[in-house]
């Protein structure tokens, strides 16, 4: 995982405890000399796009050219800078006026962003923080304000519409870089593989038990009823139900070599397809990944693993 200093913003509390126990100027001109990253919370964006920042009892000021990665060459957005009032902001003491201390949160982005280009390998884990929902994904913090996305495929194996049916805004979650590219400059995310494998997530069912699930997919021949975010089975065919809808459903059979599960429903619900993902369904490695295999080594007829070692999911 990454250290402290490139947590997603507002992610780690030491830094606001850091910024709250400065009380002097020695504190403050300690911390500018050390370059300690500093969390506040920016308060108004003015004419200049310049953000305002409070942390601890001080005030200080982010320069739109400071405001973040390609802030000062033009490419990054305005939109950028003024989605971040009321919210936390990480930075460093870069100067100080009569009024005000300078401060810069670009100089923690391109640190991080060096450090994650150069250092983080396909099956690394660290630490994100969703910052907002598409249909197609979730864009996360991974890292003092840097964003990438987790693309709705690499969620979860349990298909869903959107993103919002697993994840919320401000949600912490951990995710697995999938690949790094240099020239782009981008950094590639996957979160399905710490989710656990089929059998890793069928151990928690057994044949006889009902339990509540998710109607994914309706066939003719039957249902497709999510139980665990990385966990299906089918249904017979039953009348009534639909897709989204939340069911009650009775476990029949738990079959390994298939890899299939059958089920048959109990009982009928509304129809609300989110199921927020919980820290109780991480299976996390104590390592970083390599291969992760979903499927169990008895199971021939189907493969769906992602390869780390090459930076490349199949």
């Amino acid at each position: 995982m990454q250290q402290e200093l490139y947590l997603p913003e507002g992610f780690c509390s030491a830094a606001f405890e850091k910024s709250k126990r400065i009380t002097s100027n020695a504190d403050l001109y300690a911390a500018w000399e050390r370059g300690d990253r500093l969390e506040g919370i920016a308060t108004m964006c003015d004419e200049n796009r310049a953000l305002h920042v409070r942390f601890g009892q001080e005030k200080g000021i982010i320069p739109r050219e400071e405001a973040g990665l390609g802030a000062d060459t033009g490419a990054m957005k305005d939109i950028a800078v003024l989605s971040r009032v009321g919210q936390p902001v990480c930075f460093r003491i870069i100067g100080k006026t009569d009024r005000h201390w300078i401060l810069s949160r670009r100089s923690l982005q391109e640190e991080a962003h060096r450090c994650y280009l150069r250092d983080l390998r396909p099956g690394d884990i660290l630490w994100a923080k969703v910052t907002h929902l598409e249909q197609f994904g979730a864009f996360v913090d991974i890292g003092c304000g840097l964003i990438s996305m987790i693309g709705i495929e690499n969620i979860s194996v349990s298909r869903i519409r959107s993103a919002g049916q697993r994840f919320s805004v401000g949600q912490e979650l951990p995710a697995a870089i999938l690949r790094t590219d240099t020239c782009s400059g981008r950094v590639y995310l996957t979160h399905k593989e710490l989710l656990g494998s089929w059998e890793e997530n069928a151990g928690a069912f057994s044949s006889g038990c009902a339990v509540r699930g998710i109607v994914r997919s309706v066939k003719r021949y039957g249902a497709f009823i999510e139980l665990t975010p990385n966990l299906s089975g089918l249904s017979e065919p039953c009348e009534g139900i639909e897709e989204e809808m939340q069911v009650v459903v009775w476990i029949r059979s738990i079959i390994p070599d298939k890899m299939k599960i059958k089920l048959t429903v109990a009982d009928r619900g509304k129809v609300d397809g989110t199921r927020l993902i919980r820290p109780e369904d991480y299976h996390l490695p104590s390592k970083r990944l390599e291969l992760w295999r979903y499927q169990p080594e008895a199971c021939t007829d189907r493969v769906v693993e992602t390869d780390f070692r090459i930076g490349a999911a199949f």
